[in-house]
């Protein structure tokens, strides 16, 4: 915990923030910091009206949400760990999505100057989950000014996180997906949830680029900047064909079908017990479903590998295919 001793968690309304945190300080014994958003004497009519009240809303937020930030955070982490249910940075992403104009301006000036004086967590998780799950959620818990949220909101909202969170550079990110995930009652999820910020915390950030793909990528000629985009990866293979490494278009497809049928395999070790409880009891224990998912991570791994490789024998920029394509689709 020495190296990442305040961590955020943050994802849209409704996707278990404040639970993670409380979660957090009792399995990893630190402190907890919770937004105070109840305060907010806007948010009520924002919801009920958002054009009128965005401005009032927003700039409430990001005062309240400096002053605590300012005040606390120094503070508690002279105590012990410190584990937070919002990052002050994601204000501008809330402000982004309901300003415009000039209010959008005069926020991004005063956003700008708080933002140099605040803490940034070692480590934030970005929780997720599909709309359906987001909405579901916020009915469960019923709160009183929610309850008119529509579900186009929370879609755009959902949005501007995965946005938000592709381009963060101001440290490292632990994304999890929590569509299927109830660490609040089951307790393997919640163990799940548990070893994987611990792994992050140890062994560095779930998803995140592997060093010798950061040092490749120093003698690649590749653009500078994050070194996950998929454009980089591309690069990361022409440059290897450029110091002698050997590509041809069948062998890279005969590759592909090899790892497909490979990821098939896995899969149905995976999927399988559910389906039969007697096989549950012998291949659903956690550690073999972990060997499982490590096969299969492999699997993944050498898939895009070769996808890349015939990518770049057909001259075809895949972010950017990947992009319009997305585009297209919504």
């Amino acid at each position: 915990m020495t190296h990442h001793t305040y961590i955020a968690v943050e994802g849209p309304i409704g996707v278990g923030k404040t639970t993670l945190a409380r979660i957090l300080q009792e399995e990893l014994h630190g402190q907890v910091l919770f937004e105070v958003f109840e305060e907010n004497p806007f948010l009520s009519d924002f919801y009920a009206d958002r054009a009128r009240y965005a401005f009032q809303t927003q700039i409430f937020f990001l005062l309240s949400r400096y002053r605590q930030q300012h005040e606390t955070v120094a503070r508690l982490l002279g105590r012990g760990p410190l584990f937070a249910d919002y990052l002050f940075a994601k204000d501008r992403l809330f402000a982004q999505l309901n300003l415009a104009g000039d209010e959008l301006a005069v926020y991004e000036h005063v956003h700008a100057a708080l933002g140099e004086q605040v803490i940034a967590p070692g480590l934030v998780i970005h929780l997720r989950a599909t709309t359906d799950v987001l909405m579901n959620r916020i009915a469960v818990r019923d709160r009183p000014y929610e309850r008119t949220m529509s579900r186009q909101y929370i879609d755009d909202l959902r949005v501007a996180y995965e946005r938000f969170f592709a381009d963060y550079d101001q440290g490292p990110v632990l994304n999890v997906d929590t569509t299927e995930l109830n660490f609040v009652a089951d307790a393997e999820d919640r163990r799940h949830m548990i070893g994987l910020v611990r792994s992050a915390l140890q062994d560095g950030p779930y998803q995140q680029p592997l060093p010798t793909l950061e040092a490749s990528l120093a003698t690649s000629g590749a653009p500078s900047g994050p070194p996950h985009r998929l454009s980089d990866l591309q690069e990361m293979h022409r440059d290897g064909q450029r110091h002698g490494q050997t590509t041809d278009l069948f062998l890279d497809y005969l590759g592909l079908t090899e790892q497909v049928g490979a990821l098939g395999s896995q899969l149905k070790r995976l999927w399988i017990p559910r389906l039969d409880e007697t096989l549950a009891e012998a291949e659903g224990s956690p550690e073999l479903r972990a060997q499982f998912r490590s096969a299969l991570r492999d699997d993944l791994t050498g898939a895009l590998s070769s996808l890349l490789r015939i990518a770049n024998d057909a001259g075809i920029d895949l972010e950017e295919a990947y992009v319009e394509k997305m585009a297209v689709l919504e």
